[in-house]
């Protein structure tokens, strides 16, 4: 497993959605070390509140294998999931979630709750933070700093 190359891509990803003008988080979905799917957020875009990265990435690699189970896969995305999408890798069964930025505002994987590592739901994913986490903060903070109008 090679994580760094995955989250580049996944920052690939980000900055898709960062020139779209939406918050630039991206996300790559691996199974057995070869891409099946990606995503970036695209909520703004598409007026679809669950448009995250995590969700596209999941709806696309569904379609693309033909089934919503994606066992044994790895979830490569910028940002630490929210809720709503830790609820989705749940169902989808996803193996492992590997994150870069930690979300000290919404994220699900340990910030602020920590929803993919309970044993009160019936498949828990290996979870890896902090993966190229500098890179994937800077995106962001620049992105907000920017979308402020502090940027000097």
């Amino acid at each position: 497993m090679n994580d760094e190359f995955w989250m580049e891509k996944a920052l690939d990803y980000a900055r898709r959605a960062e020139a779209a003008g939406e918050i630039p988080v991206g996300a790559v979905l691996v199974l057995n070390n070869e891409y099946i799917a990606k995503g970036w957020n695209q909520p703004i875009s598409r007026n679809d509140p669950s448009a995250h990265a995590e969700i596209i990435a999941l709806q696309d690699a569904g379609q693309r294998i033909k089934n919503y189970r994606l066992n044994d896969t790895t979830l490569y995305v910028t940002l630490e999931p929210c809720v709503m999408c830790a609820g989705a890798i749940i169902y989808a069964r996803v193996a492992r979630v590997v994150f870069g930025a930690y979300d000290e505002k919404s994220g699900a994987a340990g910030s602020v709750f920590n929803i993919l590592d309970t044993d009160q739901l019936n498949h828990s994913p290996e979870v890896c933070g902090g993966i190229l986490e500098k890179k994937c903060a800077d995106l962001l903070q620049a992105f907000f700093k920017r979308r402020r109008g502090n940027d000097l």
